[in-house]
């Protein structure tokens, strides 16, 4: 059997306007893109799925943001989670990377890294070692 080559899969979910038209598939691929290369991955090695998410199903306690202050989430599973200072680095790089592509400020964009997906992800269904 052929050996399994993980593949990091992020999940980008934007806090845009009401009114604001989804993304199109252009910014899609352009996360993508971005992602593969601050992850260093081949081409097809990075996963990336869009959402959104209305500014009217988004708050913060005792605040009201401007538009242009609406948050980007972004959760990131690694097969294994780099050493720390690597960590460190890729997510300054991923969060500008994303941030420029979705033209907004990077400390707009929250990065959250999943425990590692080695021993519990599944592709196609192969287990991922």
């Amino acid at each position: 059997m052929r050996e399994l080559i993980a593949v990091p899969v992020i999940d980008i979910e934007i806090v845009q306007s009401d009114d604001a038209a989804p993304p199109d598939a252009s910014l899609t691929q352009a996360l993508a893109d971005a992602a593969g290369r601050v992850l260093g991955s081949a081409p097809g090695r990075t996963w990336v799925r869009v959402r959104t998410l209305a500014a009217s199903r988004y708050a913060q306690n005792e605040a009201t943001l401007a538009a242009d202050e609406l948050p980007v989430f972004v959760a990131v599973l690694h097969a294994r989670l780099p050493p720390s200072d690597a960590l460190a680095t890729e997510v300054a790089a991923l969060t500008r990377a994303l941030a420029t592509c979705l033209g907004r400020a990077p400390d707009r964009v929250h990065v959250q890294y999943a425990p590692p997906g080695a021993g519990r992800q599944a592709f196609g269904g192969r287990l991922v070692r």
